[in-house]
């Protein structure tokens, strides 16, 4: 019996170790798939960032600090036309949409360079006088130029041609508007006035004085884009001086489409600070082109901060006097365009 008892006994002993086993087995069996949930977990954790990796933080809004300073040159001849030359800053007053201004010197009279466009009429209407012209403006730009000054050559015709590149070479300028030759073209004058203001905005350097002389009856025939208000407006923005010498001789005044042309021209340097010439011989341009070099020579740069803050783009119109000197006459361009955000 105690054999019997003791049997069964131990058949239930090993029947729990056979279940004991089966359970080490089972947990045994689970226990692979742990690294890999620890290979996740050890993933997300090093794509969490560092302590020392900081966070980028959002860049702060870019701050536009916009110049207002308006530089303005100013012719000052007395009542027989020649230069004056001693005046000082504190004697010009400046005004600004009828607001006075206060005004800094930006230079020596006539020492600030100068960036020049010179514009050849070749157009069939001034054929005959050409070579005359072209002789007289060589002579201008050995008398105009000097070290620092630089010159860029234009064609009037039917379409505008740059003859000669910006350059600061007088000799490259000069035998290049040695080459230059009359054409039986048609005149896009203003397009040629647009395209030359451009292209010194684009070419040329900060703090120079910008001037555009043209030699030219002022006919506009062939400009397909731009009229005397697109002219104007291109000057100004550039901040450009306009002169203008008409070859034709006061017989333009019996003709009416010659007398607009000229008007134009009249326009586009009186809104600028310029002048305009009509000689009565052709033998007087060199004087004419002598009296254009010796007040830029002489002329002043002064400039101001606006007092306006408003960033608009519109155009404001400017005043300049000399109110102890009345006798004085003053010429500066009529405004300028405001910058705009």
């Amino acid at each position: 019996m105690w054999r019997i008892m003791s049997g069964i006994s131990c058949l239930r002993q090993t029947k729990f170790k056979l279940i004991l086993l089966l359970a080490v087995l089972t947990l045994i069996a689970s226990i692979p798939s742990l690294p890999a949930e620890g290979q996740e977990q050890t993933k997300q954790a090093q794509q969490k960032p560092k302590p020392q990796d900081k966070v980028p933080e959002p860049e702060a809004e870019t701050i536009r600090i916009l110049s207002n300073l308006v530089a303005v040159p100013v012719s000052v001849t007395d009542t027989n036309g020649q230069p004056v030359r001693n005046l000082k800053v504190e004697d010009f007053r400046l005004e600004e949409e009828g607001v006075v201004q206060k005004l800094e010197p930006l230079g020596e009279p006539g020492k600030t360079p100068i960036e020049l466009a010179l514009l050849f009429d070749v157009s069939q209407s001034v054929r005959n006088r050409f070579d005359f012209e072209r002789e007289a403006a060589i002579r201008f730009l050995r008398e105009i130029l000097k070290p620092g000054d630089s010159v860029a050559i234009f064609s009037i015709g039917t379409i505008p041609k740059i003859s000669v590149e910006l350059t600061k070479n007088a000799e490259t300028a000069i035998k290049g508007a040695a080459s230059i030759e009359p054409s039986a073209d048609s005149t896009a004058f203003f397009d040629t006035v647009v395209r030359a203001a451009r292209y010194l905005d684009d070419n040329g350097l900060p703090g120079m004085r910008r001037v555009m002389v043209t030699i030219s009856d002022g006919e506009d025939t062939n400009s397909e884009r731009f009229r005397l208000g697109d002219a104007l407006r291109e000057l100004q923005r550039n901040d450009i001086i306009y002169y203008s010498i008409n070859p034709s001789g006061p017989s333009i005044r019996l003709n009416k489409i010659s007398m607009k042309g000229h008007e134009g021209m009249i326009r586009l340097a009186t809104d600028t600070g310029g002048l305009t010439f009509l000689p009565d011989e052709l033998k007087e341009l060199p004087k004419v082109f002598s009296q254009i070099a010796a007040e830029l020579q002489a002329q002043y740069l002064i400039g101001y901060y606006s007092t306006s803050e408003v960033n608009d783009g519109k155009f404001r119109r400017i005043e300049v006097g000399v109110p102890k000197q009345p006798n004085l006459r003053i010429r500066a361009r009529k405004g300028y365009f405001a910058p705009k955000e």
